[in-house]
């Protein structure tokens, strides 16, 4: 387990809040500059009054005005109001971490039990991502190996996006452990609307957390700036599902320049959303099967000890040609055809797919293709 900062939790100072607050106020100033040169990078390790001479433009005195008037009390109660704890860079509580990063957050907002939070951090921690269309072979890995770190006593990091991400999350959630989500707004909002009950979910078992303040929108700029907070606070960053210009590309080399282990889950030569993660492997990424891997990425030999050895109890008690016939599925006879070639009557094959099937252990593709379920 990694230690938290030294000292004694503190008041967000006033220092922290208006850098913060700077960071939000500029937020539209940071999304022309990012769309203009297709990244920000190097913007927010600039101190307050270059930012503000940098991006502020016409609008410089304005700025530098409402700067110099901020009022970091209307902040907290802001913070109060939206049930959000501003942890500063200074306070022992924020994760020491981020301050591996040249352009660290100046404040962590916390939405969530803040206990827990601490928990969460000063477990061992591994982050998830992937594409937000993810496949259903996608979703099953990052489900499933969320669920096995999780409960293995491991903290799942990720970012609440469509796909990889939230299935990554719901893993953790369904093995009662614990999951943080990184946002790219204030962490009260939902992002997207359409995982309202997974906020929900993760703000009562885990944490959500942003560096941008209760309030503050989505803009385009602050997802690959939510992935370097990602990468920072893992261990190792495990890739999904990625295209060859994936963001999850841009977290899985934020990573490696922060020296953390970078891992990806193997896919189909010929699948468009394998093409990063396949080429992340081929750089030398370790390639991924399983929570087993990951835990051996970790801990070596270890990692045998942590995951918890209890049979999945859809498979206990399974008659032994339907056991026989998810096997053959899971080696990769995917049709009808091909699990009736070894002179089993078509008929009982069609049967025993449905009852697999209805017992949540394969699934039903395209083209009549069965797979396993993670």
């Amino acid at each position: 387990m990694t230690p938290l900062a030294a000292g004694t939790p503190t008041r967000p100072c006033r220092s922290c809040l208006r850098r913060s607050w700077l960071i939000a106020r500029l937020s539209g100033h940071i999304e022309l500059a990012w769309s203009a040169r297709r990244g920000s990078a190097g913007l927010l390790a600039l101190d307050d009054q270059a930012l503000i001479v940098s991006l502020a433009g016409d609008r410089l005195a304005v700025v530098a005005a409402e700067y110099e008037r901020f009022d970091d009390d209307a902040t907290r109660s802001r913070c109060a109001t939206s049930g959000v704890t501003a942890l500063c860079s200074c306070d022992a509580r924020y994760p020491v971490q981020l301050h591996d990063l040249p352009d660290p957050p100046a404040v962590l907002y916390v939405r969530g039990d803040l206990g827990r939070f601490e928990r969460a951090i000063a477990a061992d921690r591994v982050a998830m991502v992937g594409a937000r269309r993810a496949t259903e072979y996608g979703l099953q890995q990052a489900r499933g190996i969320g669920r096995g770190l999780a409960a293995a006593g491991l903290t799942v990091v990720s970012g609440m996006a469509l796909g990889v991400d939230a299935a990554a999350h719901v893993g953790a959630l369904d093995a009662r452990g614990l999951t943080i989500a990184v946002l790219a707004c204030g962490p009260e909002q939902a992002y997207p609307a359409s995982k309202r009950h997974l906020h929900a979910r993760i703000v009562a078992s885990g944490a959500v957390i942003s560096e941008l303040p209760p309030g503050t929108p989505v803009r385009r700029w602050a997802f690959p700036a939510r992935n370097r907070i990602i990468a920072a606070l893992a261990q190792a960053t495990v890739v999904v599902e990625a295209g060859e210009r994936s963001g999850s590309l841009i977290t899985a080399g934020q990573a490696a320049d922060l020296g953390r282990e970078v891992a990806a889950v193997p896919g189909l030569v010929t699948a468009p959303l394998a093409a990063g993660t396949n080429a992340l492997i081929a750089d030398g990424a370790q390639l991924i099967r399983g929570p087993h891997d990951v835990l051996e990425l970790l801990f070596g030999a270890a990692a045998l000890t942590l995951l918890p050895a209890t049979p999945d109890e859809r498979v206990v008690g399974l008659e032994p040609d339907l056991r026989a016939l998810l096997e053959r599925v899971g080696g990769g006879c995917d049709t009808v055809a091909a699990l009736a070639s070894s002179g089993t009557d078509v008929d009982a094959v069609l049967a025993g797919l449905a009852q697999l099937e209805l017992r949540g252990l394969v699934r039903r593709g395209p083209g009549g293709r069965y797979t396993a379920t993670a």
